[in-house]
């Protein structure tokens, strides 16, 4: 039963993936902060292991997402390039920084995020970006990748709840900033989940299937899953309009941050 859970979480949070470039980890969080309780595991470590599985899966829902966004010519590799090493670093002290904060710190501050950016997601679903708008220099797009690396550990995405708006404002078209963003996802998955593991092995509770706050059977089950359904997301987001896409990105972030901030207070 534990299993077919997983697989279930999996399947959508592959479809997510790879229709939003999002990694799938708005998804896996909640749903594996439920299942975690309901098998009664430390509530201290709860939101952290939500947080260091999620991470883990997405490692293999970008190398999916990404292989079928590659084939359509839609991932800009040179700006990858120029994130990717801030990214890597980000994400590592991003998990740290998420060890230290208790659970509910945790949940008030990533309910709070993802409304702020389903906000500013839908308020510019219907703007058209600015294709004379160009990408800042190679340093500052690695500091920028630095900045989405933290965040997306802490918060444990695969970042493009950040990297897609940062791409939006600087001129790149919807369809392109989530398929450049799902690259991005593999870097700060690989970095935040060895940080989840290699803080969460420094901790005195001992978790049962577990290395650090990375569950073992739930990566297995959810990876599964997810590889398989996050290219039939990508398939579709490219089927859709970029004002359609930005709209149901904002209410998937908007249900998902007060789910949150509602479990954040109410402790």
């Amino acid at each position: 039963m534990e299993l077919i859970i997983y697989l279930a979480i999996g399947a959508i949070a592959g479809f997510t993936a790879g229709l939003f470039g999002v990694g799938g980890g708005l998804i896996i969080v909640p749903i594996l902060y439920v299942v975690f309780t309901q098998m009664g595991y430390d509530p201290s470590v709860i939101m952290h292991m939500a947080l260091g599985t999620s991470l883990a899966t997405i490692i293999v829902t970008s190398i999916s997402s990404v292989t079928a966004h590659h084939k359509k010519g839609a991932v800009l590799w040179n700006v990858f390039k120029n994130l990717a090493p801030g990214l890597v670093i980000g994400a590592f002290l991003g998990a740290g920084i998420a060890d230290i904060l208790s659970g509910q710190h945790l949940q008030l501050i990533i309910g709070a995020f993802a409304i702020w950016v389903a906000f500013k997601m839908f308020r510019g679903a219907n703007v058209q970006v600015d294709s004379s708008k160009q990408l800042p220099s190679a340093s500052k797009q690695m500091l920028a990748g630095g900045g989405i690396g933290v965040a997306s550990a802490i918060f444990g995405i695969g970042g493009g709840s950040l990297t897609v708006p940062y791409l939006n404002k600087n001129g790149v078209v919807m369809q392109k900033a989530v398929a450049t963003s799902a690259a991005c996802g593999l870097p700060i998955a690989i970095a935040g989940a060895l940080g989840f593991m290699f803080f969460g092995a420094q901790e005195q509770t001992e978790i049962k299937n577990a290395i650090g706050y990375v569950h073992i059977y739930a990566f297995i089950g959810i990876s599964i899953m997810s590889f398989i359904t996050a290219k039939v997301g990508a398939k579709v987001a490219h089927a859709l309009s970029p004002a359609m896409l930005k709209k149901c990105f904002a209410c998937l972030l908007t249900t998902v941050g007060l789910y949150f901030i509602y479990q954040g207070i109410t402790k």
